[in-house]
């Protein structure tokens, strides 16, 4: 398997992420935020699911195969990793969601400590009503979800009638969409801005669980 690395070094925090359903792990959305969380002194190791790394080879554009099946790709990217520090998984939308999915046996393991995810898929865009949320009301996972505030895969005011674990913090980008990005008429920001406040969040937040 193979991995993009930023901010190698010597026993550092690790932070895997895997690519959302659409765009594979060196979108500018992973590779950004690669950066950033490394230039705060992370170590981030981005991997790509099958589906997605076949198309790199002249495959066909399919579609992610079912859950499950992402499930045991994620456990085998954390199996190939060399990871001699702390690890955390997560990753963009789907890449998030699959993680959450193995987060609690793999950290009653003690071969984890946390999970992030950015942009969490909290139902399908236009069905509000196909709810992916069972397994986080009674998550055990210390867990970070960065979320812009009209996220259409769940936006604060329908996050807000969620019964979620107390195991989970959530950070909202103001006025950001399911990249985190925001209109700069409306909030003032620009993605620059909330990809940085995302990525000084995660870090802080790691940095407290220690």
């Amino acid at each position: 398997m193979d991995f993009l690395i930023d901010g190698d070094g010597p026993d550092r925090t690790t932070v895997m992420l895997a690519h959302g359903a659409g765009a594979a792990m060196d979108s500018p959305f992973m590779a950004r935020m690669a950066e950033l969380l490394a230039a705060r002194g992370l170590r981030v190791a981005r991997f790509e699911f099958a589906y997605m790394a076949q198309r790199r080879s002249g495959g066909p554009k399919r579609p992610p195969p079912k859950i499950d099946v992402l499930q045991e790709e994620y456990r085998a990217a954390i199996n190939a990793l060399e990871c001699p520090g702390p690890l955390y998984i997560g990753g963009k939308s789907m890449g998030g969601r699959v993680a959450s999915l193995i987060a609690d046996e793999l950290f009653s393991a003690g071969a984890i400590s946390g999970l992030v995810c950015l942009g969490y898929p909290f139902h399908p865009t236009g069905k509000p009503e196909k709810l992916r949320t069972e397994h986080l009301a009674a998550l055990r996972t210390p867990t970070l979800i960065c979320q812009g505030t009209r996220d259409p895969f769940g936006t604060r005011e329908e996050v807000a009638g969620y019964g979620l674990s107390p195991a989970i913090t959530l950070h909202w980008l103001e006025d950001g969409d399911h990249d985190l990005k925001p209109r700069r008429r409306v909030s003032g920001l620009n993605h620059e801005d909330t990809l940085s406040s995302a990525a000084g969040t995660i870090s802080d937040w790691i940095a407290g669980i220690g």
